[in-house]
């Protein structure tokens, strides 16, 4: 017969292996993500040079000119904005059939491995010996249990 705390590390443990997995898949799918972005760039490719409106921690708002003479700014900002600064012009990639979709030139997904992996590596690096800790204590307890 279970006890409640052998009950409540073995919740812990598939709830920690939940969120430890569901973290890394995510991880993956962001990486697929990028991997994508880049595939529809590079189909239709569009250049431009853009000027940087804002750079926030979550988006780098850029505003640039296609070749029709409509001037865009994408709503989710430029992919890859890695060093750009308020008022700097760069020069950037779009995907010619949606201008929403744009990356500053030369960079790619591969710039989201060190980030996506490292983030895979820290939460597996907590996430193991935790789970490794919780198996041991319902372990000692079963071994308690018995003598």
């Amino acid at each position: 017969m279970s006890t409640r705390g052998e009950r409540a590390r073995r919740v812990g443990w598939w709830i920690t292996l939940a969120v430890a997995s569901l973290l890394t898949v995510m991880c993956i799918c962001l990486l697929f993500a990028a991997i994508r972005n880049d595939r529809s760039i590079s189909g239709q490719l569009g250049t431009a040079t853009a000027t940087v409106d804002s750079v926030a921690f979550d988006r780098t708002i850029i505003h640039f000119e296609t070749p029709d003479g409509i001037v865009h700014s994408p709503a989710n900002g430029v992919l890859y904005p890695d060093g750009l600064a308020a008022g700097q012009l760069v020069r950037i990639e779009y995907d010619a059939t949606d201008p929403e979709l744009a990356r500053v030139a030369g960079r790619s997904a591969t710039l989201t491995l060190l980030p996506l992996g490292s983030f895979v590596f820290f939460t597996w690096l907590v996430a193991g010996p935790l789970l490794w800790w919780i198996r041991r204590q319902n372990k000692r307890t079963l071994v308690d249990a018995a003598a």
